[in-house]
């Protein structure tokens, strides 16, 4: 009748038990007649299920799974997978070295780049290349005009007051040590425009003595009164062993001098840091 499924029994198909389990044939049968019923299908779907839960018993599904033969990884599996974690493992290892070469590359680099690379020599030589300089009719230089444009002529307007303008004609002893030391790139010369300030620098640095060295910046205080009496400063070309330095000074006679200097008047000195 319309609408309804034909009834199909356990004979209606020929299915098969081998060991009490249900063969392909068998299930193939069975979801066959389950789609030749009615346009629905579901009764016949019903119908079908309860087929299949006569003829399989519970746990045949299991019972198949368990007795189907294990499979068997074709042979030289076991040697490719340990092949394949060994050149993983080598791969590692490469990158870990790779890693390590970097780091000591760098690592040389920063301390090539550390490394002082002017000498005292340096120093003096630029310094007495610059000898004879003068200042022109309004006292400016181009040691004063160089410190105008640095980075620490602005930290030294903050901490001593006035403008940046107020160095184009200042006293300039303390530019022309520095612009010689910028020049060659000394380090630990430092930069300044006041000479007290600079001595500080240096003795808070722990490089300040009161040895002349070649190259050390000399600090004098004319009138005595120690670090902040201090009131001019050069560097140093040598000890001439008899209670006087050689020096090259900026702005002493309006001027780039070599002079003599008595030790008498020196409060200290400061000990750039020097490639040997």
């Amino acid at each position: 009748m319309p609408g309804r499924h034909r009834k199909t029994g356990r004979n209606t198909f020929a299915l098969r038990l081998t060991g009490g389990l249900i063969t392909g044939a068998a299930l193939t049968a069975t979801v066959a007649a389950a789609h030749a019923g009615t346009a629905s299908g579901k009764p016949a779907l019903r119908q079908a299920a309860a087929d299949l839960a006569v003829i399989a018993p519970a746990g045949a599904v299991a019972k198949t799974a368990a007795n189907a033969p294990a499979r068997v990884a074709p042979a030289g599996t076991t040697e490719v997978v340990s092949l394949q974690a060994a050149r993983a493992r080598q791969d590692v290892r490469k990158q870990d070295a790779r890693k390590h070469s970097l780091a000591k590359q760098k690592a040389g680099a920063r301390q090539k780049s550390a490394a002082p690379v002017a000498s005292a020599q340096d120093v003096i030589n630029l310094a007495e290349k610059q000898v004879g300089i003068q200042e022109d009719a309004s006292g400016v230089t181009k040691f004063q005009q160089w410190y105008m444009t640095t980075h620490q002529a602005q930290l030294t307007v903050r901490r001593d007051g006035g403008s940046i303008a107020d160095y184009g004609n200042a006293a300039w002893c303390d530019m022309f040590v520095s612009w010689v030391g910028q020049q060659v790139g000394a380090r630990g010369m430092g930069q300044d425009a006041y000479t007290v300030e600079h001595a500080k620098w240096f003795q808070k640095s722990g490089r300040w003595g009161t040895i002349p060295k070649p190259g050390a910046v000399v600090f004098f205080a004319w009138n005595g009164g120690g670090t902040d009496g201090i009131d001019h400063v050069g560097l140093v070309v040598k000890d001439n062993g008899d209670g006087t330095i050689k020096t090259v000074e900026g702005n002493t006679g309006n001027a780039v001098m070599v002079r003599d200097r008595a030790t008498d008047s020196v409060v200290g000195y400061g000990y750039p840091q020097y490639a040997k």
